[in-house]
């Protein structure tokens, strides 16, 4: 089972995909990793990825995903042609954690030691195509768990 967890910065793709990894057994890859040094440094100075900016960073989780059998992966993916370059096996899912944004804003304000710049939320929430193909979950359940049984009752 490949296992893509979907969203805006800040939605809790991490903390939700490391529970459910967990709870599955499988792996959990973080794709804020994946991130060349330079996307990394334009995000923290207020500057938003060009398509051109994400290419190697979605080429290597393409390969990831080709690589592994069953793992979660959280990357933001916010428009259908991210997730056109990630669809590379028949048994991806998608989970999208959707969450308003003033939730959203609120979570990266409280947020210490991460790159992304939420002043960068904006243009995140412009970028985001909704998925239609994709098992859309509540992202505003304060534990995590909570968050993770309702993916699991859907995948």
């Amino acid at each position: 089972m490949r296992i893509v967890l979907i969203g805006v910065s800040g939605c809790g793709k991490t903390a939700v995909g490391k529970a459910l990894a967990t709870k599955l057994g499988i792996p959990f890859y973080d794709g804020d990793l994946f991130h060349p040094e330079a996307n990394k440094e334009k995000m923290a100075h207020g500057i938003p990825l060009t398509d051109e900016d994400r290419r190697p960073f979605l080429e290597a989780l393409a390969k990831l995903l080709k690589e592994e059998s069953s793992l979660v992966l959280a990357c933001s993916a916010l428009k259908e042609s991210y997730r056109k370059a990630l669809r590379v096996a028949p048994d991806i899912c998608f989970i999208y954690l959707k969450g308003s944004p003033e939730l959203i804003r609120k979570r990266l304000e409280a947020r210490k030691g991460h790159f992304f710049d939420p002043k960068l939320l904006d243009s995140q929430f412009e970028a985001l195509k909704e998925p239609t193909d994709a098992i859309v979950v509540d992202a505003s359940p304060p534990p995590v768990e909570e968050v993770v049984d309702q993916i699991l009752k859907n995948i």
